[in-house]
């Protein structure tokens, strides 16, 4: 569910990137998640990251149940 959501912030923030390679937001991952590595639980990396709680709705769009 959290890298479903994870994910779903590139793709929102893809638009005049020709993708979802939208550079501050790969930073933003890197520096709150892949940086962080084990120093702190992937639960808190995932919301400094996305900005809120994670939740199932991207699971559930990139599974096409929604």
């Amino acid at each position: 569910m959290l890298s479903a959501d994870a994910y779903a912030l590139f793709e929102d923030e893809a638009e005049g990137y020709g993708g979802v390679l939208n550079p501050e937001v790969g930073h933003r991952f890197w520096s709150e998640i892949l940086a962080q590595g084990g120093a702190r639980p992937a639960l808190e990396s995932f919301k400094a990251f996305r900005g809120r709680e994670p939740t199932i709705d991207a699971l559930l769009r990139h599974n096409g149940m929604v």
